[in-house]
């Protein structure tokens, strides 16, 4: 099978290539090609805006958190039905968790064997571009730079010195040279850029960064590039890796909440939910409408935050998860759901009341509390990790826990890399309630999905 497809990378993050990525699949998509996104690393917010540019869902490829067969596997079987694929890139390319760069995006490259454009910032540069080229095409073997998109130059007469040094001392193809821009087109905050919730639909920002790309970039040149890729790799079929919980029995009912307050999904843990046996339910924080009856309860990440107030003020559904918890319904939360399942949330000095399951408070501070890749061990008894097993996942969160006073919750988790809840801690547990600041990925912590369902299975059964 042969699918053009191309990563877009950078020197080092804020370079320029989530706006070129974003630009570049929404002018590919404009000329009626189909185009899976696909974003590099533990990401929610790029990706989303990803799959908005593509007008379908991104997905996200991690080299940390999958094996090279899943990496494959889950690659080969979401561009299958596509024209072609772009992959953003996290960091700089070579750039990894340790000396050799592991799980950096060269890596990534290498195992799919897709080409790379580089995207790299010029500021108060000429030259010296040339000599960053050619270090970066002779740092590792395996990784083959397609072509270079100059970010931030200054004038004509800059963007022209660039090209000729780059492509005369590299051989490298200058792909496109895009401004300095006064205003990003598409706003930042505290985790990166804004949720896709908080702009306006009729004035709609990827159009803009289309037409910025398209009118300083060589679209066509860099389509080109994509369609020099090898064919893509062979890889198993990927749901057939991924295991079932008794498949003979009925699905159980899932409930998720996804609005504006939390939509920090990988659709991939979804589909592993649903390859496992369960029908989801979509659910809201937000909305006074009663939930139904379910076998289990997936809170994901996002801003509650920014939504604590409408949260506090919609006192039933608070409640309601509350009396879940008690009646021991099995609820799995991560990051942003576990803020929920708190006594309170405190934000810019305001304390809201979220659900209280847990004897904590949650308070967003100016910096990152926790940030990266986690490793953890599992020192309690659950539903959802055995006992003694280390999971992999990550962690991006501006809250810290703050344990009410006299209080002593039970820690599941040991982190052996990462920050948690604090003091090495996370993975708070309370009858079959798991909360955390530890996002997984389930494609590769196959027991997850299965145990999640099989907990919901036995709720059901002791319901009954």
């Amino acid at each position: 099978m042969h699918r053009p497809r191309i990563i877009i990378a950078g020197l080092n993050g804020g370079t320029g290539k989530t706006i070129t990525s974003l630009g570049t699949t929404r002018a590919w998509v404009r000329k009626g090609l189909s185009i899976k996104p696909f974003k590099k690393g533990p990401d929610y917010i790029d990706a989303k805006w990803l799959g908005l540019a593509a007008l379908k869902p991104a997905t996200n490829l991690d080299p940390y958190l999958l094996s090279d067969e899943m990496l494959r596997a889950l690659f080969r079987t979401s561009i299958a039905p596509h024209d072609g694929a772009l992959i953003e890139g996290n960091r700089g390319l070579y750039d990894g968790k340790d000396l050799t760069g592991t799980c950096s995006t060269a890596e990534l490259a290498r195992i799919l064997e897709t080409p790379v454009i580089l995207a790299m910032d010029c500021t108060k540069m000429t030259r010296t571009a040339a000599a960053i080229v050619s270090g970066i095409i002779n740092f590792e073997e395996g990784v083959r730079i397609a072509g270079v998109i100059l970010n931030r130059t200054a004038n004509d007469r800059h963007r022209s010195i660039l090209r000729q040094t780059i492509e005369h001392y590299t051989g490298v193809p200058v792909l496109g040279a895009l401004p300095k821009l006064r205003q990003n087109p598409i706003p930042e905050r505290h985790m990166g850029l804004i949720s896709d919730q908080e702009y306006d639909p009729e004035n709609d920002p990827l159009d803009t960064v289309a037409d910025l790309i398209a009118d300083n970039c060589d679209v066509d040149a860099m389509w080109q590039a994509a369609c020099s890729a090898a064919p893509v790799p062979e890889a198993p079929e990927l749901w057939a890796m991924m295991p079932v919980a008794e498949p003979a029995q009925p699905p159980v009912r899932i409930g998720y909440v996804r609005d504006a307050a939390l939509w920090f999904y990988y659709e991939e843990n979804l589909q592993a939910l649903r390859h496992a046996g369960a029908e989801l339910v979509e659910l809201s924080l937000l909305s006074p409408d009663p939930w139904p009856d379910l076998d289990a309860l997936y809170l994901g990440g996002g801003f509650p935050e920014t939504l604590a107030r409408r949260i506090a003020d919609n006192a039933g559904i608070r409640t309601h998860v509350k009396e879940l918890a008690e009646s021991g319904l099995p609820i799995y939360a991560e990051c942003g759901g576990f803020m929920v399942l708190s006594r309170s949330l405190v934000y810019k000095g305001t304390e809201y009341p979220m659900t209280g399951v847990f004897p904590v408070s949650t308070h967003l501070c100016e910096r990152p509390q926790g940030l990266g890749y986690i490793d953890a061990t599992v020192t309690l008894d659950n539903p959802y990790h055995p006992a003694g097993s280390i999971i992999k996942g990550h962690e991006f969160h501006y809250s810290k826990c703050v344990v009410d006073e006299g209080a002593t919750p039970a820690f599941s988790l040991q982190m052996d890399r990462g920050f948690g809840m604090g003091a090495d801690r996370d993975g708070l547990i309370y009858k079959n309630v798991f909360a955390s600041y530890t996002h997984l990925f389930a494609l590769g912590e196959p027991h997850w999905a299965v145990n999640l369902v099989q907990a919901a299975r036995k709720r059901r059964a002791a319901r009954a």
